[in-house]
């Protein structure tokens, strides 16, 4: 396995294994989460309601038991683009080839246990690809004004990062054209600042620290901020227990949703300069608090709780690629677990990207020579 497959794997493993950890406790604070498990979450656990149908009747989903949710399988969803497309994405590739398997393509959704669409099973900021896009006819590089702004965007775009390995403006670049068809303001943002993120951690020498230093020289506005004072906050810790507190105090400030998860303020979720979401500036913090390590990073972003699927996959998938499948990596009972409950392949999506990252290279290469041998004839 090349260095580039191991490290391709080791994202979207890395991704889907925090996922699934995390979204057991999705919505909870840290001391309900200790007072629900016994103490911190270490591992694989069941569903926070015995009667997981009924408990929540907007959500009747079973998270827990090792299954993956909507960010793996939007992730997932990218990577078959990727790899029908063979190219670099943008809005357009958004509208017409992602939403259609939105609509039209069953699969098996771990949480529904049963075969279904996608669409069945995405939240509400994901149902707007459909009603924007197939419904509304609205150009793809604006759709994404006008929904709620969350990680919606930013959630499944780590393949972004592998697509454009190593190069992590390119990776900004593609993701916020891609994501506007989604997203708008700071939760566009956050989907370009990860996918940069994932770019850096993908180099051979890259570090926690370089990964995050390449992130944070390209994030704009809000998000810069949050990133810059989670970061700061994230100086010196070692351990993700004292880190929690830690890490939610910095990103406060920043945060629209307010004090309590499952009860918005009145400001949630709105477009905004000057604040970010919550979820990347936190998984960035747990990426450096845990020196890079994936297990230490996704059980700091579950055991914070409140949206911690999508904290722990982020800080899995950067960990992830950090790593690849050796020492620091996704462990390895996680991931067998996690792929036999979901009936997911979880290593094969990265091999793909491997495969995309590679043609897309030799198609970067092509076009710069052609590029450098014009401007040479134009400057003779």
């Amino acid at each position: 396995m090349s260095a580039l497959e191991d490290k391709s794997v080791g994202v979207l493993v890395g991704s889907a294994v925090g996922d699934a950890i995390g979204g057991a406790v999705e919505g909870w604070t840290p001391e309900a989460i200790r007072e629900r498990h016994g103490g911190w979450v270490t591992g694989i656990v069941g569903p926070w309601y015995d009667d997981w149908r009924n408990a929540r009747p907007i959500a009747p989903y079973h998270k827990g038991d090792g299954h993956i949710t909507d960010d793996t399988l939007m992730t997932h969803a990218l990577v078959e683009v990727y790899d029908e497309l063979r190219e670099h994405l943008d809005a357009y590739a958004i509208a017409e080839s992602l939403v259609p398997k939105l609509l039209t393509e069953k699969r098996w959704i771990p949480e529904l246990e049963t075969e279904a669409l996608l669409l069945q099973r995405v939240f509400l900021a994901e149902k707007w690809l459909v009603a924007r896009l197939h419904y509304g006819h609205i150009d793809p590089r604006e759709a994404g004004v006008g929904n709620i702004v969350n990680c919606g965007a930013a959630m499944y775009v780590a393949p972004v990062g592998i697509a454009n390995a190593g190069d992590p403006a390119g990776a900004y670049a593609e993701a916020i054209d891609l994501a506007g068809a989604h997203q708008s303001s700071y939760g566009r943002e956050a989907a370009g600042v990860l996918a940069a993120a994932v770019a850096a951690a993908m180099m051979p020498e890259a570090t926690a620290s370089s990964a995050v230093a390449a992130a944070l020289a390209l994030a704009k506005d809000g998000t810069r901020s949050a990133v810059e004072a989670v970061a700061e906050a994230a100086d010196g810790l070692t351990d993700w227990e004292s880190a929690i507190p830690v890490l939610r105090r910095a990103v406060e400030p920043f945060d629209t949703v307010g004090p309590e998860y499952r009860n918005q303020s009145l400001d949630a979720r709105r477009p905004s300069r000057t604040k970010a979401i919550e979820e990347l500036p936190v998984a960035l913090g747990f990426v450096l608090v845990s020196g890079g390590n994936v297990r230490e990073a996704v059980l700091g972003g579950t055991n914070y709780g409140r949206d911690a699927d999508s904290i722990a996959s982020m800080a899995g998938a950067i960990t992830g690629a950090l790593n690849g499948t050796g020492a620091g990596g996704v462990p390895a009972e996680w991931a067998a677990t996690i792929a036999e409950a979901s009936k997911t392949d979880l290593e094969e999506p990265g091999r793909v990207m491997a495969s995309v990252a590679t043609d897309l290279h030799e198609a970067d290469t092509r076009r710069f020579t052609h590029r450098s041998e014009t401007l040479e004839r134009l400057t003779r």
